[in-house]
């Protein structure tokens, strides 16, 4: 079954229309007819299974809720130094399938890539589609938000577990910072990732300074993209998986 999301709240048995947007997808899209049953996702994040009884304008039936969990353990946030090309894209992606909560970029020091005030709007938007696509396709609950950040905005940001992905960790052996963090059964976690040209010494002090510890990702460097998407793996093997082995 198809997922779809929607801002109007949803309760078992009542009939409700949906948005334009969706409708172009499901109905000229996926040419689905009446009587074909969807998933939707209400505005306080809880999914039912629907059946549509009209398909212009598109009116569906709520069914019975669809109680299967599906978003991690922990409410991940990730801040990533803006990368070159479409690799923010991909993040974003692929982000949301492994189930971060929140995804922000930001301007860093060393990063070969910036982006511009007039145009973080339109990329935001771009990205803001990509997230609920993904979000859609990965069947999940909640879409990512996604926004763009200052290093200042990053250091007052609170959580459980603060920790910022570093190459140099890594190269020294540290393999416990992440580890350890989770064992703490954290609710949030925040981590910060480099672009190509990684973070540079000045960044690392401030964000230390900040309560944020520094982790290192396993033996090899990883490139700007995979980083984000290791620590998610990571976080669901070791709060979802090892959940169920014990």
């Amino acid at each position: 079954m198809n997922r779809f999301f929607t801002d109007q709240p949803l309760t078992q048995g009542s009939t409700a229309t949906l948005p334009a947007s969706v409708r172009k997808h499901a109905i000229q899209v996926l040419r689905l007819q009446e009587g074909a049953q969807i998933e939707v996702v209400s505005r306080n994040h809880q999914a039912f299974v629907a059946t549509i009884l009209d398909v212009d304008p598109l009116t569906v039936r709520v069914d019975q809720p669809i109680t299967r969990p599906v978003e991690l353990l922990v409410a991940v946030h990730l801040l990533c130094g803006i990368p070159k090309g479409d690799k923010a894209e991909l993040i974003v992606q692929k982000a949301t399938e492994l189930g971060a909560m929140h995804i922000s970029f930001f301007n860093s020091q060393w990063a070969t890539a910036k982006w511009q005030a007039p145009r973080v709007a339109k990329k935001l938007a771009r990205l803001a589609a990509i997230a609920q696509g993904a979000a859609e396709q990965s069947h999940r609950c909640f879409v990512p938000a996604v926004d763009v950040v200052t290093l200042n905005e990053i250091t007052q940001l609170t959580a459980d577990a603060k920790l910022v992905a570093y190459e140099e960790s890594g190269k020294a052996g540290e393999a416990a910072a992440l580890v350890q963090a989770l064992k703490t059964r954290p609710s949030t976690l925040v981590c910060v990732f480099g672009p190509e040209g990684g973070l540079s010494p000045a960044e690392i002090a401030t964000l230390t300074a900040s309560g944020f510890t520094t982790a290192g990702l396993g033996p090899r460097i990883l490139r700007t993209e995979t980083a984000p998407l290791y620590l998610l793996s990571a976080v669901s093997a070791l709060t979802e998986l090892q959940g169920e082995s014990e």
